[in-house]
């Protein structure tokens, strides 16, 4: 059986959804096969961990579980039927006593025979037609399997299918909308655990995180980007290509371009998964020099009287 799922994530019994949800990615992201390849022992803890914030990540299954009514394994525990005739009474799994027609105190129809554990089971679970007393189950919905999924943001942004194996061995594949945001489930419809007795199968649900990116910076459907210029290319203009999602884009400097100045590109941020509507790219120029001296450069500025310009002239505080 497995390990109470509060004491594997780090957490109290009392602990709120938020506390419960940082301490699995915490841990999920520390464990992650992806950072421990062919680390067997990672893995292990990885799955551990997953089985935990199953049970405990999910409001049904955590109040399951609270009120004894699963194990950490998420499997049913066997409870007492109270049912209407009270903690004292002859609910149905309870012993009660029944008479024949044929022998009042005993024999085949008697007290405690075949016949009478038939009955209780009858009135239980309900008469089938022309069962005799036969016990029915009733449908039920199978269970949702859950799987934390870790993607690349160009991923994310452009689309992509991904295959993942879950914890029962299966393969699914996993299509990634374009433009899915950091901590959006997927759902697989009728992807997860086996309905019983004619009930429908449950649903795979994917919680998809998503790395950041070492260039784009996300604000809502927007995208911005640092895009290195020259000092010649800031002082003559000129063209220069700007990465997008969808390949380079060509745009025009004007003459005299300082940093910190912002290029729109629209339409070329990420695409909003409600509307279908791109955002737009904000490319903000930072001007570069030459990472070793130019002795022309050096001897141009220092012989440059640089005109009447103050670049400070704005920057005022008050003084205390």
């Amino acid at each position: 059986m497995a390990q109470d799922p509060y004491s594997v994530l780090g957490v109290a019994k009392t602990a709120s959804d938020e506390e419960i949800r940082k301490a699995y990615r915490k841990l999920a992201k520390q464990y992650h096969p992806d950072r421990n390849a062919g680390d067997d022992k990672a893995e292990a803890k990885f799955k551990e961990i997953s089985g935990a914030f199953d049970i405990v990540g999910d409001k049904e299954k955590r109040g399951k579980y609270d009120r004894g009514e699963i194990d950490a394994d998420g499997n049913e525990r066997p409870t007492m039927h109270r049912g209407p005739y009270g903690q004292g009474g002859a609910g149905p799994f309870r012993q009660r006593t029944y008479y024949s027609s044929h022998d009042a105190r005993g024999g085949p129809g008697g007290p405690g025979g075949m016949d009478d554990l038939g009955d209780i089971f009858a009135d239980f679970f309900g008469r089938g037609g022309g069962g005799g007393g036969r016990a029915r189950s009733a449908p039920q919905r199978g269970e949702d399997i859950r799987y934390r999924l870790t993607i690349d943001f160009l991923d994310a942004a452009r689309g992509v299918t991904k295959r993942v194996k879950l914890q029962d061995g299966r393969t699914v594949d996993v299509n990634i909308p374009e433009g899915l945001r950091d901590g959006q489930t997927l759902r697989l419809k009728g992807r997860g655990g086996k309905g019983v007795a004619g009930g429908p199968d449950g649903d795979v649900l994917v919680e998809v995180s998503v790395r950041s990116h070492p260039v784009y910076q996300l604000n809502g459907d927007d995208l911005t980007l640092d895009l290195p210029i020259s000092l010649k290319e800031a002082v003559l203009g000129g063209k220069v290509e700007v990465p997008t999602l969808s390949g380079p884009v060509t745009i025009k400097l004007p003459p005299n371009t300082s940093s910190g100045k912002s290029f729109r590109l629209r339409e070329k941020g990420l695409k909003n998964p409600k509307t279908g509507e791109h955002g737009d790219l904000y490319a903000r120029i930072r001007i570069v020099l030459p990472e070793e001296a130019d002795p022309a450069l050096t001897n141009f500025i220092d012989n440059w009287e640089g005109g009447p310009q103050n670049p400070r002239a704005g920057l005022k505080v008050d003084t205390p």
